[in-house]
């Protein structure tokens, strides 16, 4: 007889996920398959990563607004210091929570448990209820320091200094890591760590600290993670187009959020309904230039600031090069504001982004 299931159930059919929901003759009879875990698929969680001088709040209040559809924003992260004290800077980067109109999640990058302890505790009094452990910056000057994918390098360190947080934090810890400093095969006893504490939420980028951004990922150490992480996944990394986040959707039903970062620089409106448009995003832009403008006190600081979102934006239009190496050129804002309309009003939009950085 034929198998009747919810149109969102998921079956494990020959070694691979098959939704019930399509139309596959070898899904629906009885003696066809064997039922291994079967669960309900969730609907995807799309988070915006935090990057270091592209998404402050000025550019995630404003992305929302323009472009709607990213779940939760991460914010960049801060490091605290033996002060204790948020500096000017980043106490506007971490905006009371009832303050903004989206979800959002502040990131510590500190080896210091008493320093993570303090900064959950400012979080917490801003109105936040998690807080999210920075694991993953390849930076040379966070990592000489033990930091960000440094405290990866010890284990046994990096096993206390989770011990001391989670037996005291006073709000959810989610963490971003990396596979390890120099080798993937140092990710399995990283992983067994991780298994001990009550992580709301692990992000895993598959590439080593050594790899920066360069190298392919390491797709079998996150179907590794998959197989034996006893925390929620959520994976990060080369998420650039639609199509891939669809495909990253076939190929992990088990995984409902992905994190992108370069990829929304480039094309903002991917997750919108209607996708990115000329005129969105020139909306968007003019409102940037007119917020930097205003914080920076003066327009030329604003537009140098712009330029950095750019080099990530220019791969979104086809035809872009010539405009492009007069927009990266130029040190006036006027000159600055004639050339990016005329991108916005004459290059048409490539069907995707070229994530070719």
């Amino acid at each position: 007889g034929q198998a009747i299931f919810p149109q969102e159930y998921l079956l494990y059919f020959k070694g691979k996920w098959r939704s019930t929901g399509q139309k596959d003759p070898l899904i629906g009879r009885f003696d066809s398959f064997q039922i291994h875990p079967i669960f309900w698929r969730t609907p995807m969680r799309h988070y915006f990563a935090p990057m270091e001088g592209l998404t402050d709040s000025v550019y995630r209040r404003l992305h929302h607004k323009y472009f709607p559809g990213v779940d939760r924003y991460y914010m960049p992260f801060f490091s605290p210091t033996v002060h204790r004290q948020l500096t000017q800077r980043e106490s506007r980067e971490l905006p009371e929570a009832d303050s903004v109109s989206f979800a959002a999640v502040s990131q510590v990058l500190t080896k210091v448990p008493e320093d993570f302890l303090w900064a959950a505790e400012v979080i917490r009094n801003r109105g936040y209820d998690e807080v999210n452990l920075n694991l993953g910056c390849p930076s040379g000057t966070v990592t000489a320091k033990g930091k960000g994918a440094g405290m990866l390098t010890d284990p046994e360190a990096l096993d206390r200094f989770l011990d001391d947080v989670f037996s005291k934090c006073p709000i959810a810890i989610s963490v971003k890591t990396r596979l390890g400093m120099h080798t993937p095969e140092e990710f399995p006893a990283l992983l067994d760590i991780f298994n001990r504490y009550p992580i709301r939420e692990l992000t895993v980028h598959p590439r080593v600290r050594q790899e920066f951004y360069r190298s392919p990922i390491h797709f079998d150490w996150f179907d590794y993670a998959v197989e034996n992480s006893r925390n929620r996944l959520c994976y990060n990394g080369n998420l650039c187009t639609p199509t891939q986040i669809r495909e990253f959707e076939e190929k992990y039903p088990q995984i409902n959020s992905v994190m992108i970062g370069r990829g929304l620089i480039g094309d903002p409106g991917m997750l919108t309904p209607g996708g990115t448009t000329a005129a969105a995003l020139e909306a968007f832009f003019d409102e940037l230039l007119e917020a930097y403008t205003r914080d920076f006190g003066g327009a030329r600081n604003a537009m140098f600031r712009l330029k950095e979102n750019w080099f990530y934006l220019l791969r979104r239009f086809e035809g872009s090069e010539k405009l492009g190496k007069q927009l990266r050129k130029t040190t006036d804002v006027n000159v600055y504001k004639s050339i990016t309309s005329e991108i916005f009003h004459t290059l048409p939009l490539a069907k995707d982004l070229r994530a070719d950085w």
